[in-house]
């Protein structure tokens, strides 16, 4: 067991400095973009108090991860004229 978990930790550290930091953390936001937003809007479709409060509750943290996703797209983009 502490083999697997030894193993799998230094092949994700590998993994992430192979990749790069920077590439890491776009997917990550990315990801947790569309995660927030899925949620936001199956909160607010279902309509009870709860949900809605859930729906603002998420609603905080897209704001600054589509800012970060603007920036991810406009690097990829100079990026790829250079």
């Amino acid at each position: 067991m502490v083999t697997t978990v030894t193993t799998t930790t230094v092949t994700t550290i590998t993994t992430i400095a192979a990749m790069g930091l920077t590439a890491t953390l776009s997917i990550a936001a990315t990801i947790l973009l569309i995660f927030f937003m899925s949620t936001k809007e199956l909160a607010a479709a279902r309509g009870s108090g709860t949900s809605l409060r859930i729906s603002r509750f998420v609603g905080i943290g897209i704001i600054p991860l589509l800012m970060i996703f603007v920036v991810v797209l406009v690097l990829q983009f100079i990026q790829l004229l250079s």
